[in-house]
């Protein structure tokens, strides 16, 4: 066998160095996307049909996924689907929560009952039995509470930002901008998530194929806001009609702030006939502290 020559080493050294190049390049150089491909990411419903990929889940989430897997669909009941968008919380996040909370629940009662055997209770079996199976019902149920009140936290405060928004919405207008860009304008005012919520739809409506109103219809529904959903009528009057919607607007924030004022007085009611209670029984008890020595010295002077 005869030993390589020069010329082919140089030749095989160039090629796997043009070869290495053109790689290289290949790796650089961005792709052609996909325009289908492209359009599907930036709809709606992606993040719904699409889970969150594995390699970007926590451990919570992890769990989830495993649960959604394994356990039956039965168990985990209703979802709070429309707490959870708003929450922007992945179901299986959410599934993990449950799974971790029912373990944890599983997991207490024996370890308190071999600490108390330890300091001599000498508890029976079946009762750490019986308080898991109960502490593990009790807590695989604390995730949707834990949702829907977050959830409710979370409206209130869009409903709050909404009131601002469809104000910003009707200056835009007033000065003679046109539905789209009115919307993008005032969603673009603020910093809050409820704006950055507003303007991420009102942006993937560009590529979509969907008007703004259509969006926010479609968000309303997503979340369960129906002041959003008026907002959307009254901007597709708007678009579709060229309809003068400025008084309607303003009337539709000045609508949502007085029944914002309105839920808020009755809390502040409700606090105050809360605090009232204890006052009451302190008043009580002042006038029982009064009348008992009266009482005692009338009973101690019966015969």
């Amino acid at each position: 066998m005869t030993a390589p020559t020069s010329l082919q080493l140089a030749v095989t050294a160039g090629t796997l160095i043009g070869l290495g190049v053109a790689l290289l390049l290949w790796r650089l150089v961005p792709a052609q996307p996909d325009l289908r491909d492209a359009l599907e990411r930036l709809s709606p419903e992606h993040a719904r049909r699409h889970p969150v990929p594995a390699q970007e889940r926590d451990s919570t989430q992890r769990l989830g996924a495993w649960g959604m897997r394994v356990l039956p669909p039965a168990l985990w009941g209703r979802t709070p689907t429309r707490e959870l968008a708003i929450l922007r919380t992945p179901v299986s996040r959410f599934y993990g929560e449950k799974v971790s909370f029912a373990l944890l629940g599983l997991a207490i009662p024996p370890l308190l009952t071999v600490l108390f055997n330890v300091l001599g209770a000498g508890l029976p079996f079946y009762v750490p039995l019986a308080g898991s199976l109960a502490l593990a019902a009790v807590l695989f149920m604390v995730p949707d509470h834990n949702a829907r009140d977050d959830a409710k936290k979370a409206r209130a405060e869009f409903t709050r930002a909404l009131g601002a928004y469809i104000d910003l919405v009707a200056l835009e207008r007033h000065n003679g901008s046109g539905p789209r860009q009115a919307m993008e304008a005032a969603a673009a005012v603020g910093d809050s998530w409820v704006f950055r919520r507003l303007s991420e739809e009102l942006a993937r409506t560009r590529w979509s194929g969907l008007t703004p109103w259509e969006a926010l219809r479609a968000l309303s529904d997503e979340l369960g806001l129906p002041e959003l959903d008026d907002l959307a009528d009254i901007m597709r009057l708007s678009g579709e009609e060229g309809a003068q919607v400025y008084a309607s607007l303003r009337a539709r924030s000045t609508g949502i702030r007085t029944a914002m004022l309105t839920t808020e007085k009755a809390k502040a009611n409700e606090i105050g006939e809360r605090m009232s209670i204890p006052m009451s029984l302190l008043g009580v008890i002042f006038l029982a502290i009064l009348v008992a020595p009266a009482l005692l010295r009338v009973m101690g002077g019966a015969p």
